[in-house]
């Protein structure tokens, strides 16, 4: 492949390209497997009316007709497209690097929502457009309890804008900031669910490469919900650079770090400056030493950070921390002669063997396959996380409560461009061509059809399946 000058296209133009053409394939597969259940539906439907023998044809002929007006609502409601008009706005919870998250609400469903908006001008000059799609593609492809499911994208002028299910109960990081040090058996289980849904990653062909404990949400129901896939990558496309800042240290990670680990004041300041470190300045803590060697990856990198992470919920500090971002970054290099589990953290010998052989070489380190059948999770059900009991309940006096969420003080002021926002320019599809998202109404599921089901299952003594499609008013009807 190369165009007319002889010249080879770029590594960067090729991956575009592929995903672009993933994206159509999509798109088309969607569309195909939409009129494919449609067709299923009506058969389904058709087949039901002609076993029912109590219903006369003008009775048959109801229902049908009602279903089939059901279908083109439906369908009409699917094909909607939303803006930020369509939500109303409560209040900002989140701010990152690129953009802010805000706790929203739908004015048609009246359901809360996080909504995180970024700046497209900022994300084209940061070179994000790559990893602002690979976001959104794994959000969309992902329908996972243990992953935060992506209801809606859309895009202005101005923003990029990802509608998502609202966690109320915070971060693993507001619990870590609450407790300091958790249990083996409160470890147990958010390392459990956190491991389902790094695995859940891994099988739609991504790799995080993100993990810390602000990017791990507590659900309204206590359990885990991975988030935040801005720096997610396919497996399929060539290694980028990952947190530049940390790589470009390459040459000064030479074997000059202090071993110390933080006790006494220095853990007091660690544990009150935990918050700003993650958040606003970042940390390369759960950063795998082969990230930095720039000779390639995989995603053995996200079981590193697990580990790390759960080391930090045993012990109460991050294994490699330091003052200093560079000091750590050489300590996990030479992470062989730092890592040291404190004797006065007593951990179990499960635990102590289950973290070792996270953070390890990645030609040793352990596979999601290993992990659960390890000692440490004896007794846990990885075929039914969900049964588990969380440790911690939020507290929610409303759907849109956040009282787990530090009070943040928004830079994008979307109130006042609400009704000016427009559909994006021409040139700026260029950039997020295939941004747009909306996850499907699942028509098998719906009340309305699901009435007109019972309506013909019912369909015995003399019309009450006719008296039942009467009374029977399409939820998306005018």
């Amino acid at each position: 492949m190369s165009n007319q000058n002889g010249k080879q296209p770029s590594k960067e133009t090729l991956e575009k390209v592929q995903q672009m053409k993933k994206r159509v394939e999509n798109t088309i597969s969607g569309r195909i497997n939409s009129v494919n259940q449609r067709r299923l539906r009506s058969l389904r439907m058709q087949h039901k009316l002609k076993q029912n023998t109590s219903l006369d044809d003008e009775k048959k002929g109801e229902i049908l007709s009602a279903y089939y007006a059901e279908e083109r609502n439906l369908m009409r409601a699917n094909r909607k497209k939303l803006g930020l008009k369509d939500f109303g706005l409560i209040k900002v919870i989140g701010k990152g690097a690129f953009g802010e998250v805000r706790i929203v609400r739908g004015k048609a469903d009246k359901i809360a929502y996080a909504m995180k908006t970024m700046r497209k001008k900022d994300m084209i000059a940061k070179n994000q457009v790559t990893h602002v799609q690979a976001e959104r593609d794994l959000m969309a492809a992902a329908d996972n309890p243990w992953l935060v499911k992506l209801e809606y994208s859309f895009q202005d002028d101005t923003y990029l804008y990802l509608v998502m299910q609202f966690c109320g109960g915070g971060d693993l990081m507001t619990i870590l900031m609450r407790e300091d040090i958790l249990t083996e058996n409160q470890t147990k289980f958010y390392i459990a669910e956190l491991a389902a849904a790094i695995n859940a990653v891994h099988e739609l062909d991504f790799v995080h490469r993100d993990l810390k404990p602000d990017n791990i949400l507590i659900a309204n129901t206590g359990h885990i919900k991975l988030s935040d896939f801005g720096l997610a990558k396919s497996f399929n496309t060539e290694n980028d650079e990952v947190i530049s800042k940390y790589q470009t240290m390459k040459s000064s990670l030479g074997d000059d770090a202090s071993s110390a680990a933080p006790k006494g004041a220095d853990r007091k300041k660690y544990k009150r400056d935990r918050k700003l470190m993650y958040s606003t300045v970042g940390t390369p803590d759960y950063i795998a030493p082969e990230v930095f060697s720039q000779k390639g990856y995989d995603k053995m990198v996200d079981w590193w950070s697990m580990g790390v992470i759960m080391f930090e919920c045993l012990v109460g500090y991050p294994p490699f921390y330091a003052e200093d971002p560079l000091q750590t970054c050489r300590k996990i290099v030479h992470y062989r002669k730092y890592f040291k589990i404190p004797h006065d953290a007593k951990l179990s010998r499960e635990g102590v063997d289950l973290i070792h052989n996270l953070v390890c070489s990645h030609r040793r380190r352990y596979s999601f396959e290993q992990i659960q059948g390890h000692a440490f999770f004896k007794d846990v059900p990885f075929d039914d996380l969900a049964k588990m009991k969380p440790p911690f309940v939020p507290q929610l006096k409303s759907d849109t409560d956040s009282s787990h969420f530090d009070a943040i003080e928004a830079e994008q002021d979307m109130e006042a461009n609400v009704d000016d926002h427009k559909a994006s320019k021409a040139t700026d599809k260029t950039h997020f061509w295939g941004y747009t998202f909306k996850r499907p109404i699942d028509m098998d599921s719906s009340h309305a059809m699901e009435q007109l089901m019972d309506a013909v299952d019912e369909g015995g003594g003399g019309g009450g399946a006719g008296k039942k499609a009467g009374k029977f008013k399409p939820k998306y009807a005018k």
